[in-house]
C-alpha cells in the first residue's frame, strides 16, 4: 500500500474475507489538539469518498481511534456520526452504512450521540 498517513484511506481487495474490498484508514492518536478532530473526520470522509469512487455500495465502520489510540468515545461518536451524516447528505452510491461497535456501552454512546445530533 505504500503507507497510509493519518486521515488518509486506501483500498485493497478483501482477499479471503467475505468482503470484496477493505478500506484502510489511520486514525489519530488522541492528543487533545484541534487537529485530532479534523484527522478523525478525514478518516470517515476519505473512506466514504474512496468507496464512492470504486462503486462500493456498503461500508462498515468501527469506532476509529477509540481503542489503543485513546480517542474519547463521546467525542469520537459525535465526530464520526456528523462526518457520515454530512457526507451522505450529498449524492452518493452508498446504500448501506453500518457502525460495528465493540460493546453495548459503545453502542449506547453512539446512540446517544445520534439522538443529540437530531
Amino acid at each position: 500500500m505504500g503507507g497510509c498517513e493519518t486521515g488518509e484511506a486506501k483500498l485493497t481487495s478483501g482477499h479471503n474475507l467475505k468482503a470484496k474490498y477493505v478500506i484502510h484508514t489511520v486514525g489519530p492518536v488522541y492528543s487533545g489538539k484541534a487537529e485530532d478532530s479534523e484527522d478523525l473526520k478525514a478518516c470517515y470522509v476519505n473512506s466514504l469518498k474512496l468507496a464512492d469512487e470504486n462503486g462500493i455500495e456498503s461500508v462498515s465502520f468501527p469506532a476509529i481511534s477509540t481503542g489503543a489510540f485513546g480517542y474519547p468515545l463521546n467525542e469520537a461518536a459525535v465526530i464520526s456520526l456528523s462526518a457520515v451524516r454530512e457526507y451522505l447528505s450529498e449524492a452518493t452510491n452508498l446504500k448501506l452504512l453500518r457502525f460495528v461497535l465493540f460493546s453495548q456501552s459503545t453502542y449506547d454512546v453512539y446512540k446517544e450521540a445520534l439522538v443529540s445530533l437530531e
